[in-house]
């Protein structure tokens, strides 16, 4: 697949930052914004746009990096968006990263991030690590986030590298956090999905919360098995072992 080839503008960067905000304000919906509520989402500084016009909109645009950084900083929900969208992984660096993440305070704004850029960067496996240990909960939160991105993602990651995470899960299942919890069963059932040897790495762990004393453990272990139960991801873990099989030498 040929790498999209960055879209030039003649406009200077302040003026481009200013032409985007411009466009999304007049994108804006206040049925979009006041619904935004029921997803969990603030809609204080949003102008109220649907995400797959924001994805149309960020394509035209194409990647600009130095577009990302500014529309960032502005600190709209939907320039976030636009810049997880439009910048270029390979040039973003640990540090943003962290600047990034120390902004988050969201759940919209840190699963497009990780599963839309950050998991494409060659420092999202120590960022989960990192981050794993953070206080707040959309920090936190994103620890858990990127590694269930990259477990849909990262299709050269080993075995090795998921299950040095199962411990992160586990330390972390009881955090009663709305947002961190659903974070850590977000990637514990992504990476229960991904193979079969971690498949059953997973399906342990899982019971293993599923009869904790603490109730965020407990529910967490027992979405986990309910998931590695069912028929679909039954059907997945067969078809991923067939292509395994039929690629062997």
């Amino acid at each position: 697949m040929k790498k999209a080839t960055p879209k030039q503008s003649s406009l200077k960067l302040e003026d481009q930052v200013n032409k985007v905000v411009t466009s999304l304000k007049r994108m804006g919906s206040k049925s979009v914004r006041d619904g935004m509520v029921r997803y969990g989402l603030p809609p204080d500084n949003a102008f109220g746009i649907a995400v797959g016009k924001m994805q149309m909109f960020a394509k035209d645009i194409g990647r600009n990096h130095e577009l990302a950084i500014a529309l960032w900083e502005i600190g709209y929900y939907e320039a976030r968006m636009i810049a997880a969208f439009i910048d270029d992984p390979s040039l973003v660096t640990p540090a943003q990263m962290d600047r990034w993440c120390k902004d988050f305070d969201n759940w919209g704004i840190v699963d497009t991030v990780c599963f839309k850029l950050f998991d494409q960067t060659p420092h999202a496996w120590k960022k989960v690590a990192q981050w794993s240990n953070k206080r707040g909960e959309f920090q936190k939160r994103a620890a858990f986030a990127l590694l269930a991105s990259l477990a849909g993602h990262d299709k050269t990651a080993s075995n090795e590298l998921f299950l040095s995470c199962l411990p992160l899960i586990e330390k972390a299942a009881t955090d009663e956090r709305n947002f961190v919890k659903k974070g850590v069963s977000w990637a514990l059932r992504t990476v229960g999905r991904r193979n079969s040897e971690l498949n059953e790495a997973c399906t342990t762990l899982a019971q293993r919360l599923s009869a904790s004393s603490d109730p965020t453990a407990r529910w967490l272990g027992r979405e986990a098995l309910r998931e590695f139960k069912s028929a679909v991801v039954a059907r997945r873990l067969k078809a991923l072992q067939h292509r395994s099989e039929a690629t062997e030498p």
